[in-house]
């Protein structure tokens, strides 16, 4: 049994029904067959509408039990076997921007992606977040360096901008229905005909856009335009898609599904690409990122790739606390440890070459502190923050 099948089976045991369905929509795609695709949506679509109106009855539960059951195994069977190797799609070597006016300036940065590679870029507002994005998504003339892409090594600039996806903060305005400008973005990809209805109604219903499709840009909310934009990018299928604080526009609970749904797409097993995501939302992007690029005042000044073991023994731990005792209450948990503590004015850190998280939470635990919230980022950029 396919690996993407059984994790729909164990969402499916654990009642998580709308990320069961989310990714039988995404297995569907690895079949190729249009029918296998049609009842996909169809399922996804009637347990979406039901759970709009209230919670799913039992015979409701029971039914769409009986269709997963029913559809899974012809999933299983017609899945498309692919075996390729990631390849790189960019590679950008001491990329830099000096504006003529003010006094900011994008240090030289290298940067390389490969497909179904997520890379999230962080830093403050005015940091160079998006000069960086722009640079590599061909929006902005470089002051110095080079971005070469390995992967179509023959096409002219014009060929490499439509591979290449970018997706500002503020989203253009469109005009027409939504569903009419989806039609227009999947037609530009050479879908055309039936196969063009099948990828518009496919990607409705895996953002959660269908109830919008026949609505105009001023009836929907920020959040929803942002859907909208990459629903319309994604029916492009760039080979890179660039985003600028994609999560700016979108509330708590939709952040995390939508970059959760991003990184599943970027590493399809039939069609892979590259995400870099800008964000101040750490703690979302670090979850669904291989790789993070931490910039202040324009230079880079760490990266993080979650695949890379780190040795503990060369590491500083860190937490982050949230409490309402005091500094001094604090420090006297510490008594008889080393350790360093900042306050930011929201949280605590407590730093330590010797306590690892765990030990120093036991410590604070034992002294009766009061913890609203606890976040070990020894490996995490915050500490940079």
């Amino acid at each position: 049994m396919n690996k993407g099948i059984q994790e729909i089976q164990n969402h499916i045991l654990h009642k998580d029904y709308a990320l069961a369905l989310r990714r039988l929509l995404d297995i569907s795609l690895y079949t190729n067959e249009k029918k296998l695709i049609h009842e996909s949506i169809a399922v996804s679509r009637a347990y979406r509408e039901k759970c709009q109106l209230n919670e799913l009855s039992e015979t409701e539960e029971s039914v769409l039990l009986q269709e997963l059951q029913s559809l899974l195994p012809k999933l299983d069977e017609s899945m498309v076997q692919t075996t390729h190797s990631e390849q790189k799609i960019l590679e950008a070597t001491g990329v830099s921007k000096t504006y003529l006016k003010g006094n900011f300036k994008l240090q030289p940065m290298d940067l390389s992606i490969q497909q179904g590679e997520v890379i999230g870029v962080v830093g403050e507002n005015g940091n160079g977040k998006t000069t960086f994005l722009r640079a590599l998504g061909g929006q902005l003339a470089l002051s110095g360096g080079k971005i070469e892409y390995p992967l179509f090594p023959k096409a002219d600039l014009y060929d490499i901008r439509s591979k290449i996806a970018f997706i500002p903060q503020r989203i253009p305005r469109w005009r027409g229905y939504l569903k009419d400008n989806l039609h227009f973005s999947a037609a530009i990809s050479e879908v055309y005909g039936d196969d063009n209805d099948l990828m518009v109604e496919y990607i409705l219903e895996r953002l959660g856009l269908n109830t919008y499709r026949n609505l105009r840009w001023d009836q929907i909310s920020s959040g929803y335009r942002t859907r909208f934009e990459i629903a319309r990018i994604l029916l492009q299928r760039p080979s890179l898609l660039i985003l600028d604080e994609p999560l700016a526009n979108l509330d708590i609970n939709t952040q995390e599904i939508i970059l959760n749904d991003l990184r599943f797409m970027a590493k399809s097993a039939i069609r892979p690409f590259g995400i870099i995501l800008s964000s101040q939302q750490l703690h979302e992007v670090e979850k669904v990122a291989d790789k993070i690029i931490v910039l202040r005042q324009g230079k880079h000044i760490h990266s993080q790739d979650k695949h890379q073991k780190v040795v503990e023994s060369d590491t500083q731990f860190v937490i982050e606390i949230e409490t309402k005792n005091s500094r001094e209450e604090i420090a006297a948990a510490f008594e008889n440890h080393k350790v360093r503590i900042a306050f930011n004015g929201g949280f605590f850190q407590i730093l330590s070459s010797e306590l690892a998280a765990q030990k120093m939470l036991n410590i604070m635990l034992s002294a009766d502190l009061q913890l609203s919230y606890f976040r070990d980022i020894t490996f995490s950029s915050k500490r940079f923050f």
